[in-house]
């Protein structure tokens, strides 16, 4: 444009009619254009311009929007829409101060550079850049713009206490609904203003509060970009925010920019802080109120002089570096990582193979990321359309369609309805590019239709969601104070208005015991009606809270940290209970609803993860049969079954059903059938409050403490507790159940009829003294036969191999004691014979004990098989004493021999026996 004529850069604080001016100075002229920072901004100046000469002669143009009439003299644009090239009288370009942001501020610092107007070109924005203009546009003129109000530093103020005509600013989406959900319940409702919405909801909310429907506005830092409200008081609830790479604080000037929305015209405005927001800084507030910054050092710059000739070469041309010190190289954007995206792909670096391709490409990357998914996803839409554009001149129709049909959608909640906002301002600003469609104007209005109805749609859901017309219009047409305000301390004590009338334990008030009559019903309605919002906030708050701030207790009650907020309660299945939550019924049904399905996500999501192995058991289309009903009993049984509860069933499975469980993890142990992984301590506090919910205890057994083997007998304790806790009573003692099997792999290998002594590797996994082991052993159907004996001193050296061998029987799996034969028990020399006596001392004497098998006392399934099992003869004595004891009854053996009267039957061929079919195919063969 010609660099020609008057440069003026008019620089001030907000409200000081800096827009306005700008307006009055292009219609002086025929023509004009006008660049402003957001698409809201460019709607309202547009609407306004239209207002005064009509909308024959007033273009609109931003990324989505596109208004051009054919005699078009005033064109209102934002600043990465505007035209270049166009002859106009008069330019404009609003928030110059943009210059220096990250993202966008190349786009702003190319128009101070290079767009001018014929006559005249003014530059509008903060006092902070007059240092830089100067140098950069040493041909401009200074003028200076007076606030036409005071700005005055309020401190810091709840939001039940915010004036009204107050607009409280955060700067996420989750944060802006939370403060106007608070809104609603205290003050009637609040109007919501987001960068997000498109201008038509904008417009709507922004209606409802300047028509007095509410007296409050939560917004984003989208109305400090010249929205022109009436606003008393700026409350920020928060000072930082994420710029889409990390969280930082707002600058002094960014802060100003928002504040400065109070006050318009000739009255005074007020800003400060609300929520959890510090209290902001002396030395910031006053710089705030006085206007006083420091000014801008760089500008963001990208270069403008792009070299289309080759891909490549495009790509270098983005990414030169300025040569003036004020300028600073702009991070690499949007645009040129889906270039880059698409550069390093095949097919769109061969189509863009000369300078028309090129350019065309780069137009295609320039389509904005208004969906926000992904930029992978993104430069795959872009690529798509770059594909059809360079093969067909223009998208296809039907291809559009489909994509604008599956939006087109009107129903849902705000986050879905404004999605699909989101997505459809990606084909709204498609349909604005000249030539990429076959009929412009049909797409621009068929995208601009979804736009409108899914506006009115959202408009439509945040009124119903964060206003409450009856409300709001009885406190505005009756003038009444504020309700009484609670507050709650950490204790969870509750005062209102200053006065302590109670307690919140959780979502239940626990009203003071001191009151009475009808004070008392006083408090309780005034505490219960000022609670109500902290009923909401914390309803939100917990079902914000991970996992992790949320457990159960041993006696089936639901915890948020030391708080009690429910109860399990009896499903219809074991592994589904469901839960009972404590909320008072004041607090209302909403409330109580959103804490039920959060506690009901917590148990479920921690079943699922606990029984983890069961659900896939349960879930296995592939069991069949007997299979499948046993499986169908490990479910029912938490995962574990005592083996003489299903001996029966056991037996009834084959090697084929039972390889079909064993890869579930299902052990099949002498005593017990279990998954491993649930004797884990998770597991096994969680079976406990399952199975004692199911059997309708009213106290419930708690488990043992992790990490032990043997803990003190459970048999006053109901019924199965030992089980679900995962051990075994047996004797005076209980023995846990993995352990228990372990020790049943190395009593295998023993001659249990004869007789046999406790290994010390036997002592050593269940911990056990010698007397606590015979005990053990009695509870488990042994006889235990105590003598005494001189005491063998061991051999100077022993050989390290045994030990180790013992080691690794004492290892075998669980799984052995159900599928082999065991190892003939192995003849060693009596016990009892000892060293000769060289000395007339007196002998060192021990206590030993003999075990032999004493029949199904204990409950066990069956007796240790013996792999040298034969029968025997009438009256004869089977097995050979293991030692000859000195200090039982008489001098004589105690136990240490088995007889019986007749010998046994032949015994069947043992099913669970893993060469159960080899076996039976020899004895056929005899």
């Amino acid at each position: 444009m010609t660099q020609q004529k008057r440069i003026t850069a008019v620089l001030g604080p907000t409200n000081t009619g800096k827009t306005h001016y700008a307006i009055e100075r292009m219609l002086g002229y025929r023509t004009g254009v006008i660049g402003l920072p957001l698409r809201l901004l460019a709607r309202e100046v547009y609407d306004k311009i239209v207002a005064v000469r009509g909308p024959s002669v007033v273009a609109l143009v931003t990324g989505e929007e596109r208004i051009v009439p054919p005699r078009a003299q005033y064109w209102v644009c934002t600043v990465e829409a505007m035209p270049e090239g166009m002859a106009a009288d008069f330019l404009a370009i609003d928030e110059i101060q943009l210059c220096a942001d990250p993202e966008r501020g190349h786009v702003f610092t190319d128009r101070l550079l290079r767009a001018r107007g014929i006559n005249e070109t003014l530059f509008l924005g903060s006092d902070s850049m007059r240092g830089i203009i100067r140098a950069l546009v040493p041909e401009a003129d200074f003028l200076g713009r007076e606030r036409m109000s005071q700005l005055v530093y309020g401190g810091s103020k709840k939001i039940s206490r915010m004036q009204a005509r107050s607009a409280i600013v955060s700067f996420s989406v989750e944060n802006v609904y939370a403060i106007a959900e608070l809104l609603k319940r205290q003050k009637g409702g609040a109007a919501v203003v987001m960068g997000a919405l498109s201008p038509r909801t904008r417009n709507a909310q922004v209606e409802l509060y300047q028509n007095g429907d509410v007296d409050f506005l939560v917004a984003t830092d989208a109305i400090g970009m010249g929205l022109n409200l009436d606003i008393n008081h700026v409350a920020f609830s928060a000072t930082a925010k994420f710029d889409g790479r990390r969280m930082r604080s707002l600058m002094p000037h960014e802060l100003a920019q928002i504040a400065g929305r109070a006050g318009r015209g000739m009255s005074h405005g007020s800003f400060g802080v609300t929520g959890e927001a510090a209290p902001l800084d002396d030395g910031v507030a006053q710089a705030i109120m006085d206007h006083r910054f420091a000014p801008v050092k760089k500008l963001i710059w990208r270069n403008p002089a792009l070299q289309f000739g080759q891909l490549d070469a495009l790509i270098h041309s983005l990414e030169i570096s300025p040569s003036d010190e004020l300028l600073v190289k702009a991070r690499e954007a949007d645009d040129l990582l889906v270039l880059k995206t698409l550069a390093a792909e095949a097919e769109p670096r061969a189509r863009a193979s000369d300078a028309a391709s090129v350019r065309l490409l780069w137009d295609v990357c320039c389509v904005p990321d208004f969906r926000s998914i992904s930029s992978s996803e993104h430069a795959a839409l872009l690529g798509q359309i770059f594909a059809h554009l360079h093969e067909r001149g223009e998208l296809p129709e039907d291809w559009i369609a489909r994509h604008i049909k599956h939006i087109d959608r009107p129903q849902g909640d705000i986050d879905t309805l404004s999605k699909r906002l989101a997505f459809i301002r990606t084909w709204t600003y498609v349909a604005q590019r000249k030539g990429w469609t076959r009929d412009d104007s049909h797409w621009r209005e068929t995208t601009r239709a979804v736009e409108d109805r899914l506006s009115d749609a959202l408009h439509e859901a945040l009124t119903q969601r964060f206003v409450d017309r009856r409300t709001s219009v009885l406190l505005r047409r009756l003038k009444q104070k504020e309700a009484m305000l609670a507050e709650v301390n950490e204790n969870g004590e509750v005062t209102v208005e200053g006065e302590f009338v109670g307690r919140l334990e959780g979502f239940r008030f626990s009203q003071d015991k001191s009151a009475a009559g009808q004070e008392a019903k006083t408090l309780k309605a005034a505490s219960l009606a000022a609670l109500t919002p902290h009923f909401h906030l914390l309803a939100d708050r917990f079902y914000n809270a991970p996992d992790t701030e949320i457990d159960f207790t041993e006696q089936g009650g639901l915890m948020w940290g030391n708080t009690a907020v429910g109860k399990l309660v009896k499903g219809a299945e074991a592994l589904k209970p469901t839960v009972k939550a404590f909320v008072d019924d004041e607090a209302g049904a909403d409330v109580a609803e959103k804490v039920t399905r959060r506690l009901q996500h917590f148990i479920d999501r921690k079943i699922a993860t606990a029984f983890e192995p069961l659900f896939n058991l349960s879930r296995d289309e592939t069991l069949t049969g007997l299979a499948r009903g046993f499986a169908f009993q490990m479910v029912e049984g938490l995962g574990l079954l005592p083996r003489a509860v299903v001996a029966n069933d056991v037996k009834s499975l084959d090697q084929d059903a039972r390889s079909a469980l064993r890869k579930h993890g299902i052990r099949f142990g002498q005593f017990t059938i279990f998954l491993p992984l649930l004797l884990k301590p998770a597991p096994t506090r969680l079976r406990l409050v399952l199975w004692s919910l199911a059997q309708d205890l009213q106290e419930f057994p708690e488990a043992p403490p992790a990490g032990l083997v043997t803990v003190p007998n459970m048999s006053s304790a109901p019924q199965g507790t030992d089980t679900m806790a995962g051990y075994r009573n047996a004797g005076e003692r209980a023995i846990r159940i993995d352990m228990l099997e372990r020790l049943a792999d190395m009593l295998r290998g023993e001659d249990s009829r004869g007789g046999f002594e406790a290994k010390a590797d036997m002592l050593s996994i269940t911990g056990m003294t010698l007397e606590q082991f015979a005990d053990l052993m009695a509870g488990l159907g042994y006889k235990a036969e105590k003598g005494e004996r001189v005491k063998v001193k061991s051999a100077p050296a022993v050989a390290a191999a045994p030990a180790e061998e013992a080691k690794a029987e004492a290892d075998v799996s669980v799984e052995a004691a159900d599928e082999a034969p065991a190892p003939e028990a192995k003849a060693e020399a009596p016990a009892s014979e000892t060293p000769a006596e060289t000395e007339a001392e007196t002998p060192d004497m021990e206590v030993f004990y003999s075990f032999t098998w004493g029949g199904n006392r204990g409950g066990n399934a069956r007796a240790p098989r013996q792999e040298g099992d034969k029968p025997r003869g009438k009256g004869k004595p089977q097995g050979k004493p293991r030692g000859k004891p000195q200090g039982g009854a008489k001098g004589k053996p105690q136990g240490a021999q088995s007889f019986q009267a007749r010998p046994p039957k032949e015994k069947a061929i043992d099913p669970d026996n893993p060469f159960a079919a080899a076996l039976m195919g020899l004895t056929k063969k005899d």
